[in-house]
């Protein structure tokens, strides 16, 4: 198949910055898993100002682990600074049916991917799959205490402001179908964490349909969230989703009325 009719099932796209150490691990595990699907996939690791050797392990990956015959594409990217950057870059690039977003440390097992696809989702059923720390089902593995607390804290806030009824908006697994991804991604405004919170906020707006979905989930001593910076910029990008909502930025631009006339010489 050429590159220019390449249509997978799924894609995986994951925001990547300084991580030439997790990310080798990580793809072993996720291209082995997918080559034991009986569907096409492509995985887009998107580099976004990474000061380590990133975009070197990714291209020594590609040149040694990668065969033309895999039904699994690797592909390495670059989009301005932030995870919401990135994650857009690479949800408006992606071609899969289905397109996943993936942190690179993998504290959601890949297997876990199989929750988020048909035939446990019902195709036509879902325009986007949330995972889940908080469902019954769920397990959360070795976090701590008080990450746990603050988590709770922003996710109230995220209810009340701006994405009613979802009790987990932050964990960075998530599934969109193309249509739902052509669709969001265009309008996401917010490069920085908070991106997760204003694509499921745009998401409501436009009547989409969001079902959560309870994951294994292991807690990483070496995440790069810091806990109270962090916290505070995404509660000042939440304010801000509002107020872009009241703006009216989250709007679809309407389509050109259909005319016969000629275009004026």
């Amino acid at each position: 198949m050429s590159e220019s009719n390449w249509t997978p099932f799924l894609s995986i796209v994951i925001p990547a910055y300084n991580e030439e150490r997790r990310l080798p691990p990580s793809l072993e595990k996720i291209v082995a898993y997918l080559q034991t699907q009986n569907y096409t996939s492509e995985i887009l690791v998107v580099e976004n100002g990474s000061t380590d050797a990133t975009t070197a392990v990714v291209e020594a990956f590609i040149a040694t682990r990668m065969a033309p015959t895999m039904p699994v594409r690797l592909s390495l990217m670059h989009s301005t600074p932030g995870k919401g950057a990135a994650v857009k870059a690479g949800m408006l690039a992606a071609q899969g049916d289905y397109r996943f977003i993936c942190d690179a440390d993998l504290a959601m097992p890949i297997e876990e991917i199989a929750k988020f696809l048909p035939p446990a989702q019902l195709v036509g059923t879902f325009d986007i799959a949330i995972a889940s720390r908080e469902l019954p089902g769920a397990v959360r593995y070795d976090e701590p205490v008080y990450r746990h607390v603050m988590g709770r804290v922003f996710n109230w806030l995220v209810r009340l402001l701006a994405v009613p009824g979802i009790q987990d908006t932050q964990c960075g697994f998530k599934m969109f179908t193309r249509e739902a991804a052509q669709t969001l991604f265009p309008l996401q405004r917010i490069d920085g964490w908070g991106f997760d919170v204003e694509v499921l906020y745009i998401g409501l707006r436009h009547g989409m349909r969001l079902t959560e979905v309870p994951i294994n989930w292991h807690y990483q001593s070496d995440s790069r969230v810091r806990p109270l910076h962090d916290t505070i910029n995404m509660v000042r990008e939440l304010l801000k989703i509002r107020r872009n909502g009241d703006k009216g930025y989250y709007e679809l631009l309407p389509p050109l009325p259909a005319t016969d006339e000629l275009p004026a010489t």
